[in-house]
C-alpha cells in the first residue's frame, strides 16, 4: 500500500488511509495533492525532498534563524549537489553535504568572533588587574601572585582547550573560559613589566612624594599611560583567541556540529580539496585576514592613546 494518502486538489482529502511508516492511521493520515506540474504537496514536506526541487525552491534564512541577515540562504541547508560549482543563486558553489558556501561564510565567522571576543574581555580584565597589582605589590609579593598564573602557561594553550571542552560538549562558555585561561598568564607579565617600569618614571615618583596614595598614583598616573599597552596586548589576546577558537571548532570541539563555523568549515571540506577549493580555502583566507586587520586597528589606536596620555601628563 502506497505510504501516501490520494487526494486530489481538486477532491477533499481521503480519510480511509490505513496505517504507513508515517505511522499515523486514519483520520489523522498525512495528505498530499498533485499539482498540474506533477509536484508533490501537502503538510510536513520531506526535507530531502524539499532539497532536491531546484534552484527555484531553495530554502531562504528566516529572521531569527542563526546567521546574519545577508546570508542568502539557510547555512543549515543541503541545496545542491556535493562539492557543486558556482550556478545561479550558489556564487561560491556547495560544501561536502551541498550546503551554500556563502551563507556559510556569512555565519560561520559570527561564533568565532563573539568567542575571541569574549575570551579577550575575560583576559583583559581578570590579566590586566592580575598585573597591574602584581606590578604595584612589594617584589616578592608580585612574584607570588604571578607565579599563580604560570602554572597555567606550563599547560599547553591547545590541551587546555581540549581539556575543557570535551569535559563540556557544546558549551561555549567552556570555550570561552578554556581559551581565556590559556591567554591570561600573557597579559599578566606584559601588564606587570610595563607597570613596574612607569614606577621608576619621574611623574610617578613626584605624585608619591607629595603624598598621594597608591590608588590615586594608579587612577591619574598609571592607567592612562597603561591604555595604550592594554589594547596593544588585547589585540594579541584576540588574535591568540580567534586561533585556538577556530583549533577548536577544526577538531569539532565547542559547539553544535550542525552550526557553521570557519574552523570545522576546514576540516569539513579539506578531503575534498581537490574537487573544491573554495569550501576550505575561503575560511582560511577570511581568518588569516581578520587577524591582520585587529592587529593593525590595535596598533593604530594603541599608538593614538599613548600620544594622547603623554599630552597629558605634560
Amino acid at each position: 500500500m502506497s505510504p501516501w494518502c490520494s487526494a486530489s486538489r481538486r477532491s477533499s482529502p481521503s480519510s480511509s488511509c490505513s496505517s504507513s511508516w508515517w505511522g499515523t492511521s486514519s483520520p489523522g493520515c498525512w495528505t498530499r495533492w498533485e499539482e498540474p506540474g506533477g509536484e508533490r504537496r501537502g503538510g510536513n514536506t520531506d526535507p530531502l525532498a524539499a532539497s532536491a526541487r531546484g534552484p527555484g525552491r531553495r530554502p531562504r534564512a528566516r529572521p531569527g534563524a542563526p546567521g546574519p541577515l545577508l546570508a542568502p540562504h539557510d547555512a543549515r541547508a543541503q541545496l545542491g549537489a556535493v562539492y557543486g560549482g558556482p550556478a545561479p543563486g550558489l556564487p561560491l558553489g556547495t560544501d561536502a553535504l551541498g550546503r551554500d558556501v556563502l551563507s556559510r561564510l556569512l555565519c560561520g565567522g559570527r561564533r568565532l568572533v563573539l568567542t575571541a571576543g569574549a575570551a579577550t574581555l575575560l583576559t583583559s580584565l581578570v590579566g590586566g588587574a592580575a598585573g597591574v597589582l602584581a606590578g604595584l605589590l612589594p617584589v616578592r609579593a608580585g612574584d607570588a601572585a604571578q607565579r599563580l598564573f604560570d602554572v597555567l602557561a606550563v599547560v599547553p594553550p591547545l590541551l587546555l582547550v581540549l581539556v575543557l571542552a570535551a569535559g563540556f560538549p557544546g558549551s561555549a562558555a567552556a570555550t570561552v573560559l578554556a581559551v581565556a585561561l590559556a591567554t591570561a598568564p600573557f597579559s599578566v607579565r606584559v601588564l606587570r613589566a610595563a607597570t613596574a617600569r612607569l614606577l621608576t618614571t619621574g611623574y610617578v615618583e613626584t605624585a608619591r612624594a607629595r603624598g598621594d596614595g597608591a590608588l590615586r598614583v594608579a587612577r591619574h598616573d598609571l592607567l592612562p599611560q597603561l591604555a595604550g599597552t592594554a589594547l596593544t596586548e588585547a589585540g594579541l589576546r584576540f588574535v591568540a583567541s580567534l586561533h585556538l577558537a577556530a583549533t577548536a571548532g577544526f577538531l569539532g570541539l565547542g559547539g553544535s556540529g550542525a552550526e557553521p563555523d570557519w574552523g570545522r568549515m576546514v576540516s569539513e571540506n579539506l578531503p575534498g580539496a581537490p574537487l573544491a577549493t573554495a569550501p576550505f580555502l575561503l575560511p582560511t583566507l577570511l581568518l588569516v585576514t581578520l587577524s591582520v586587520c585587529v592587529g593593525l586597528l590595535a596598533d593604530r589606536y594603541a599608538g593614538a592613546g599613548a600620544e594622547a596620555a603623554k599630552g597629558a601628563t605634560r
